[in-house]
C-alpha cells in the first residue's frame, strides 16, 4: 500500500488468523444474559485506543480533554494501540486476554467478522438510540456495516475515498492536457496510460502494488470494479460477484497494461507516484497533504467503462468498535456519541483531511470545503463508496481473490475466466460458513 505514514492500515493475513486463535478461550463475548442492561448502562470511568496517526492522536487527545473537562467522574483513559504486526491482532489478541478497552477508533470494517465472531463486540443496536443514531448521522450508506445477524457491531467513521490521481507535470510532458485529461472511461485511462510511456514521460504509467497480500486488491480492482458497476460489493447477497461482465472487464484492462508494461510486475520500494516513477496513482485525501510541494497533481474519478457524473469508488474507511470487556458501556456509547458528534467531525476534518461518514457532510461543513477547495471533491465521492462486504471468513474470502488476480491479470498464469470463475466458487463456499 501506498499510504506512508497512514500505513497503519495495513493488515497482514497471519495477524488476523492469529485473532482466531482465542475463540474458544473467549467464549460468546458481548453483554449477555441478566447483566446486559446493567451493562450497558453503566457509567463510569472507561479507556479508549486511537491510532498512531499524528492527526488523529492530536484529534484524539483534544477530543478526550474536552470530554474529562465536562465529565470529571466518567474521565477516558486514552492511549494509542499498543504496538503490535498490526492494529488488529493487537486488538485481536486483547480480546482473547479479555482485556480490550472500550472503544477503538481504528477498527478496520475487514476484521469486525472476525471480531464479532470472538465475541469481542458490542452490538450497537443494542443501545436504545443506537439504531436511529447511525442512521441519522451516515444515512443509507451505514447498511453495508451491519453484519449477517442484521446488527451493527461498528461505527461507521471516517472514509477515504479512492481516486484517480495523475502528474500534471508528466502529463504535460507526454503532450496530454494537464488541466482537462481525457480520463473519464478505461479505454481513456488505457490511451493515456500508452502515451505516458511511449513518450519517456515516465517509467510507467501506474505501479499498483502486484504483491500478493489480500488488501492490495482494494487499491488496485476494486475502485475500478466499483466505478464499473454502480457500487457492486465483491459478495452480495452470499454470492460473489466479480465473475461478471463488469468484473472481467476491469481485469482484461488491468490484464492490458501488465503485457504492454505501462504498469510492472515488481513491487517498488518506497513512493512510484511522489517519486515521478507513475504519472498516476490510486489514493484518497490523505494523499493531499503527503503529495503537497512533492508533486504537481490533479485528480479525477476512477472511470468506469462508460463516463459517467456519479461513479462509486472504494471507501477505505476506518470505524469505531465497541469491546464487551468494557464494564462502562453506558459511558462508552455516551463518549461515542460525542467522538462523532458535527463538533468533532468537523475537528477530525479539519485536522485530518479524512471524511466523516456524515449524510451531511458537505453542507454541515460548507466553509471548511469553501476554504480547502482540494478536499470538495472527496467529500462528493464519499456519498458514494463500496466498503468491504461484511462476510464470514472477509480475510480469506480478499486472500482468494488476490491470489486469482495475480495468476490471471498480473501474470498472465490462467485465463481471466477460469481464475475467477474458480475464485467466485470457493469464495460463495466460504461467505456460507458461520
Amino acid at each position: 500500500m501506498k499510504h506512508g505514514k497512514f500505513s497503519s492500515r495495513i493488515i497482514s493475513l497471519t495477524a488476523i488468523a492469529v485473532m482466531g486463535a482465542g475463540l474458544a478461550a473467549c467464549g460468546g463475548g458481548g453483554a449477555g444474559g441478566s447483566s446486559a442492561a446493567s451493562v450497558t448502562t453503566a457509567k463510569g470511568p472507561i479507556k479508549i485506543w486511537y491510532s498512531n496517526n499524528e492527526f488523529e492522536v492530536k484529534w484524539g487527545k483534544e477530543m478526550v480533554a474536552a470530554w474529562n473537562a465536562a465529565h470529571p467522574d466518567q474521565k477516558i483513559d486514552a492511549q494509542e494501540i499498543p504496538a503490535g504486526k498490526s492494529s488488529e491482532e493487537t486488538i485481536g489478541a486483547a480480546i482473547t486476554a479479555g482485556n480490550a478497552p472500550c472503544l477503538v477508533f481504528n477498527t478496520a470494517p475487514v476484521a469486525v467478522p472476525q471480531f464479532q465472531k470472538q465475541g469481542g463486540l458490542v452490538a450497537l443496536d443494542s443501545f436504545p438510540d443506537g439504531a436511529q443514531y447511525i442512521k441519522d448521522r451516515t444515512g443509507d450508506l451505514a447498511d453495508q456495516y451491519k453484519s449477517s445477524d442484521g446488527k451493527t457491531y461498528q461505527m461507521p467513521w471516517k472514509s477515504n475515498p479512492v481516486v484517480l490521481f495523475y502528474n500534471k507535470d508528466l502529463f504535460k510532458k507526454a503532450g496530454l492536457d494537464p488541466e482537462k485529461p481525457k480520463l473519464g472511461t478505461q479505454e481513456e485511462f488505457l490511451n493515456a496510460a500508452r502515451t505516458i510511456v511511449k513518450s519517456g514521460a515516465a517509467a510507467k504509467a501506474v505501479w499498483p502494488s502486484p504483491a500478493s497480500d489480500f488488501f492490495q486488491s482494494w487499491f488496485d480492482f476494486y475502485p475500478f470494479y466499483a466505478a464499473n458497476s454502480q457500487g457492486t460489493p465483491l459478495v452480495k447477497d452470499g454470492k460473489a460477484t466479480f465473475d461478471s461482465d463488469q468484473g472481467k472487464q476491469v481485469a482484461t484492462m488491468f490484464q492490458t497494461l501488465y503485457k504492454e508494461n505501462l504498469a510492472s510486475k515488481e513491487v517498488y520500494q518506497g513512493d512510484s507516484f511522489a517519486e515521478g516513477k507513475a504519472a498516476m496513482s490510486l489514493a484518497g485525501p490523505w494523499a493531499i497533504a503527503a503529495y503537497k510541494d512533492k508533486v504537481n497533481w490533479g485528480a479525477v474519478p476512477v472511470p468506469g467503462a462508460q463516463a459517467q457524473t456519479d461513479g462509486s469508488t472504494f471507501s477505505d474507511a476506518k470505524n469505531v468498535g465497541m469491546y464487551s470487556a468494557c464494564k462502562n458501556q453506558g459511558t462508552a456509547w455516551d463518549v461515542l456519541k460525542f467522538a462523532t458528534s458535527k463538533e468533532e467531525d468537523g475537528k477530525l476534518l479539519a485536522l485530518s483531511g479524512q471524511m466523516p461518514m456524515r449524510k451531511d457532510l458537505t453542507s454541515a461543513y460548507a466553509d471548511y470545503f469553501a476554504k480547502n477547495p482540494l478536499y470538495k471533491q472527496f467529500a462528493q465521492q464519499a456519498a458514494r463508496t463500496v466498503e468491504v462486504p461484511n462476510v464470514s471468513n472477509s480475510v480469506e474470502v480478499w486472500q482468494t481473490f488476490r491470489t486469482a488476480y495475480a495468476k490471471s491479470v498480473i501474470f498472465g498464469n490462467e485465463s481471466i475466466d477460469d481464475s475467477f470463475k474458480g475464485a467466485a466458487d470457493k469464495i460463495n463456499q466460504l461467505v456460507a460458513q458461520k
